[in-house]
């Protein structure tokens, strides 16, 4: 069989089909500025908006099973704007995986500092 032009063998046209979706995926994923680490993010899914209810909460990088929240990062007071998407984000031990949208990073607060639910 003579070719006149370029065409890949079908199983192999088959295997850069497959690296292209996969490249595409990988690539696709770093279009949300919102997963910003990956211990306290649920990949690509929005924080629901809410407030911080309690009149002080401490906000912590990253929460250890061992010993708790760890690498405090700052106190948010009442009204601040945070997102959380309840069922999708994880609690752990009441420390909930919380986005700050102040300076857009990912953190835990206490879960009982959370409300205001999709008020601004």
């Amino acid at each position: 069989m003579i070719r006149t032009h370029f065409s890949p063998p079908r199983r192999r046209r088959g295997m850069l089909t497959a690296i292209a979706l996969l490249l595409a995926t990988i690539m696709g994923t770093g279009m949300f500025p919102f997963v910003g680490s990956a211990t306290a993010s649920a990949c690509c899914v929005v924080p629901e908006h809410a407030i911080i209810v309690c009149q002080s909460a401490s906000f912590y990088g990253n929460y250890n099973s061992s010993t708790g929240p760890v690498d405090f990062k700052r106190t948010l007071y009442y009204g601040d704007k945070v997102g959380h998407t309840r069922g999708v984000h994880p609690v752990y031990n009441g420390w909930a995986a919380t986005f700050d949208f102040g300076p857009n990073d990912w953190g835990y607060v206490r879960y009982e500092c959370l409300g205001g639910w999709g008020s601004w």
